[in-house]
């Protein structure tokens, strides 16, 4: 685990995290995450702030249980919330972290499109 900062692409949302990424990425084929290129990690809630969050609006879609959240300006979505198993839980858009080397990135295939 290592601190991370990452942010939208006019940093109005800016955010920080405790986030393993020697850890799989998930590469998921769901009709919302496979167009954008989505790459993501999962973090509990506790290892996760972001500033800006007014500059946010967010998209629900089929189970409506994720907030899909996106900036207001330039339309980036650097993260999503959700609940996990373990309670309350932040799905990280990996490739808004600053200074990540996405080829040295695990991707690990989801079959989003069928779940």
């Amino acid at each position: 685990m290592a601190l991370h900062i990452g942010s939208c692409h006019c940093q109005s949302v800016r955010y920080e995290v405790d986030i393993d990424l020697s850890a799989p990425v998930i590469e998921c084929n769901c009709s919302h995450c496979e167009p954008k290129g989505f790459l993501l990690s999962f973090v509990p809630a506790s290892l996760f702030t972001a500033q800006g969050e007014e500059n946010l609006t967010e998209y629900h879609f089929n189970t409506e249980k994720i907030q899909h959240l996106f900036c207001k300006t330039c339309g980036v979505q650097a993260f999503g919330r959700g609940e996990g198993k373990d309670g309350p839980t932040v799905a990280v858009n990996v490739r808004t972290i600053n200074g990540i080397e996405l080829g040295n990135l695990t991707r690990l295939p989801f079959d989003g499109r069928s779940a």
